[in-house]
């Protein structure tokens, strides 16, 4: 066996240690090098385990020193990312003290524009908490900040596990909505694959989203959107939300959702503008929504906005809790306590690691 990985240059970026320790790595099998497959397990954080081959361990110790040097260097990058995803819906994770510029309106708006930047549906932001673990500031890709979000929650909850910032399996996340308990469900590969995530009290009254309608209680309320008579149940699970039922054997389509999304986002009803669902119960304990997010537009799935959907489907009756709710990106477990208070499960995926260009970070404005 050959290995040359003691010439990985820690304080070379991640992607170069990590690309010269795969090519650098070898065994020789009768004869012939070829590239050692523990490379690629060593740098994604895999321990050599008794079941592997005694080939593997001669030089493992090394090796992983060097995997541990280059990702400590890796951390300490400046400018750099992280990318995951709950059920389709994305969103760029990054730490302000690791930027070299501020978060403005603007740039947020260019680091998520889907042609000229990385694209996303939001950045979370980790701050610093006196109530909590972590904090975490949510912005829209408008350059609007949200006060939670049940998707970027898991993202985030994914990011602190992945990047070694926490080793807790539960802990706590201070939004602008309020405290959040997770709990991280870590799959055979070491990866916390799902996260339950305690979303706080649904509340029906208006001035929580808020919503200037006269009445003690928002169910089944009047409204007009995009030349349409509606009835919208309001829900606030620390951030607005507008949902709009028809009957169960009826559906919406995607038609609907453009068309009365940016309407009822920007009601009048609704001075700080409001998350949309478009619902129908589809089983005793499930429902089917679209979804249009306050400043985001038109998104596959949404934690909080299926918490919002159950939490209105089991106050008016359409449906008994745990609630299943369905989305175009997947499936969210939803469960409804008495007082209305919401628990979310579902699974989260980490997509990439990076940095940002310099030549990038100059066509910020």
């Amino acid at each position: 066996m050959k290995s040359n990985s003691s010439n990985v240059d820690p304080a070379r970026p991640w992607s170069e240690a990590r690309g010269s320790a795969l090519l650098n790595c070898h065994t020789s099998f009768g004869g012939e090098e070829t590239p050692h497959p523990i490379g690629y397990q060593l740098f994604h954080a895999r321990p050599l385990t008794n079941s592997d081959p005694p080939k593997y361990c001669s030089f493992a110790s090394r090796f992983t020193d060097n995997a541990q040097r280059a990702t400590k260097g890796r951390a300490q990058m400046k400018n750099g990312f992280f990318r995951g995803h709950g059920l389709g819906n994305d969103y760029v994770v990054m730490d302000p003290k690791e930027l070299t510029f501020k978060l403005t309106p603007g740039k947020i708006r260019g680091i998520c524009d889907r042609h000229w930047g990385l694209g996303s549906d939001g950045i979370l932001a980790l701050v610093p908490s006196k109530k909590a673990d972590f904090g975490l500031r949510i912005y829209n890709p408008d350059g609007s900040e949200a006060e939670k979000s049940g998707n970027g929650l898991r993202i985030f909850a994914r990011y602190l596990h992945a990047t070694g910032k926490t080793r807790k399996r539960a802990f706590t996340v201070e939004t602008k909505g309020g405290l959040v308990s997770i709990t991280l469900h870590v799959d055979r590969h070491g990866d916390a694959a799902a996260a339950t995530v305690e979303m706080g009290r649904a509340t029906f009254q208006p001035a929580a989203l808020p919503c200037t309608l006269p009445v003690e209680e928002l169910l089944q309320a009047p409204i007009e959107a995009a030349g349409r008579s509606l009835r919208f149940t309001g829900v606030s699970v620390g951030n607005p939300h507008c949902v709009v039922f028809k009957e169960a054997g009826n559906a919406w389509t995607r038609d609907d959702l453009l068309a009365l999304g940016p309407a009822l986002e920007n009601h009048p009803l609704f001075p700080k503008r409001t998350n949309v669902q478009l619902a129908v119960p589809t089983g005793p304990k499930e429902i089917f929504i679209l979804i249009w997010e306050r400043g985001a537009g038109e998104t596959q799935a949404s934690g909080s906005s299926s918490c919002a959907a159950a939490s209105a489907a089991v106050k008016l009756g359409l449906v008994k809790g745990p609630v299943t709710v369905k989305m175009p990106g997947g499936t969210l477990n939803i469960e409804v306590a008495q007082d209305f208070s919401l628990t979310m499960k579902g699974p989260v995926a980490e997509v990439a690691r990076g940095t940002l260009s310099p030549s990038f970070i100059r066509t910020l404005r």
